[in-house]
């Protein structure tokens, strides 16, 4: 809640606690005058009483009221150790037991529910859950050691990418590709790439054309003019499949990318080979010291999108994420995917991590000053809670009205 809003509920309830004392003394001394003025003076009384009451309930929660050290006010910082240990427990009974976890998440279609946050980017308004949320990710990602906790990280991926069947997977996704003809991008850039490579090479194909060429081609001198033809050719064929979207090399290669996509999820050597493949990726310590430098670089940019959620899903970031999202949104097999790895990868993390983040819960919340917790609550109920005297002011005055007015008939 910013301050600023919680300041003005808070000004807002006294100057109504206020205006009702200056009716209620205003009242007093023209009671004589008219009856009506016992009406006024009644409903300011009880009012005042009412928003008295309620000012100090709801000062004791933070503060002492005056100053005054009266018994059970200020509860919140003398309890703080307790509301930090019922905090935990909170956690640990409803949210961080396997069981619990594992049953709620079946429950919920996260997969979709990501597409439709993604693909929804224009809609920048925050809720005060999703912003406190947010905030409380980056606080968790800064205090946590990086290089344990990107190391947890990568050994949960680890456990999870070894149960995960990967082959079927890739072959669901490129046949979706294929489908809607987004294989021809890659095919373009592959041309684009063989281009640059052919030319960067010339020299060397000029040297293998001519020595693969015999010594009579070479005494005539016709190795070079082999040679630029050879290349002409490469560059001519490159050309032609670049600007013909029905060339026969392109259709050769869709029906590769095609037969791959089904030997990936239907034949069980080329299954096999992947999975040994990935496998070895796995074990291969190279991959585990490029981890730690992509875990760093996607840390700060978490903790850079969390903070900024508006920047990072605008422009060609958001338009990519968007369209990620509405793939999450359509396609069912991908939701079904993602929501068991979802599933089995947090019921993991709290059967291994559960108790240690409930630790972290506390001991953060014990660590804090008095004056830290109670702004930190203050700032997020505080609004509401003056709220609180606003409608204890006015129901003492309805009370005090409904009194005064039974006690005038009887």
């Amino acid at each position: 809640m910013p301050p600023d809003k919680a300041r003005r509920m808070r000004i807002s309830a006294t100057v109504m606690l206020v205006a009702m004392a200056a009716i209620f003394f205003g009242s007093h001394q023209v009671l004589g005058v008219n009856p009506a003025w016992g009406y006024v003076n009644a409903f300011a009384e009880a009012a005042m009483v009412g928003g008295l009451a309620d000012w100090f309930a709801v000062t004791a929660l933070f503060r002492h009221p005056l100053g005054l050290p009266i018994p059970h006010t200020a509860i919140i910082p003398r309890n703080k150790d307790r509301i930090a240990d019922t905090m935990a427990e909170f956690l640990r009974s409803n949210f961080l037991t396997p069981v619990v976890v594992a049953r709620r998440m079946r429950e919920m279609n996260l997969a979709q529910a990501a597409g439709d946050y993604l693909a929804t980017r224009g809609d920048t308004e925050q809720g005060r859950i999703r912003a406190g949320a947010g905030q409380l990710l980056v606080e968790l990602l800064e205090s946590l050691d990086p290089d344990r906790l990107g190391l947890q990280v990568k050994a949960g991926l680890a456990r999870q990418a070894k149960r995960l069947d990967i082959a079927p997977l890739l072959g669901r996704v490129l046949e979706t590709a294929i489908a809607d003809n987004r294989h021809q991008p890659l095919i373009d850039s592959f041309i684009r790439w063989a281009g640059v490579a052919l030319e960067d090479n010339e020299e060397m194909v000029r040297e293998m054309v001519q020595a693969r060429a015999n010594a009579l081609i070479r005494w005539t001198g016709l190795d070079e003019k082999l040679a630029n033809s050879v290349l002409s050719g490469l560059y001519r064929l490159l050309a032609e499949i670049h600007v013909d979207p029905d060339h026969r090399v392109r259709i050769k290669a869709a029906e590769a990318l095609t037969s791959l996509a089904h030997d990936l999820q239907h034949d069980a050597a080329m299954r096999a080979k992947v999975e040994q493949m990935k496998d070895d990726l796995l074990s291969n310590p190279a991959v585990s010291d490029w981890w730690m430098g992509v875990w760093e670089r996607l840390r700060h940019a978490l903790i850079d999108m969390l903070r900024n959620p508006d920047r990072v899903m605008s422009g060609q970031i958001g338009h990519s994420l968007a369209e990620l999202g509405e793939t999450l949104q359509t396609d069912t097999n991908l939701q079904v995917q993602i929501n068991r790895f979802a599933r089995r990868s947090l019921v993991g993390l709290v059967t291994r991590y559960g108790e240690q983040i409930v630790s972290l819960v506390s001991n953060t919340v014990k660590s804090w000053d008095a004056d830290t917790i109670t702004m930190r609550i203050e700032r997020a109920v505080g609004r509401d809670l003056q709220f609180i005297r606003i409608n204890g002011t006015l129901v003492g005055g309805l009370v005090g009205l409904s009194l005064h007015f039974l006690t005038e008939v009887m």
